[in-house]
């Protein structure tokens, strides 16, 4: 039985871990009896699906180049759109402006 590839990382090294698929190139780990979503998918730090239009909470403090100030922990930022790219959040701070952030350091409220 031939696995599939990474879904992640596109590695062809999958190996199985009881019922999920696992990737030693990049630790990501699956269920291929899941159906896979087609498009954008985003994951908080908690392992939960952002999806557009959520709220989220910054988990820790972020430094933004050419800012004055920093984003603090436990900013909330509304309305959320989830885009390609390793920044795969794009959305509008009040008091800050146009920001784009990563899935990883955000919470779903």
């Amino acid at each position: 039985m031939s696995l599939p590839n990474c879904p992640k990382c596109n590695s062809e090294y999958v190996y199985e871990d009881g019922i999920l698929l696992v990737c030693p190139e990049c630790a990501h780990e699956w269920d291929p009896n899941e159906v896979e979503e087609d498009g954008l998918v985003a994951v908080d730090a908690n392992g939960n699906k952002l999806a557009d239009g959520d709220t989220v909470t910054l988990i820790k403090d972020l430094k933004v180049k050419g800012a004055p100030k920093d984003l603090k922990q436990g900013t909330r930022v509304k309305n959320i759109r989830i885009v390609e790219g390793d920044h795969n959040i794009d959305c509008k701070i009040d008091g800050f402006g146009a920001m784009k952030l990563k899935s990883e350091f955000v919470k779903k409220i």
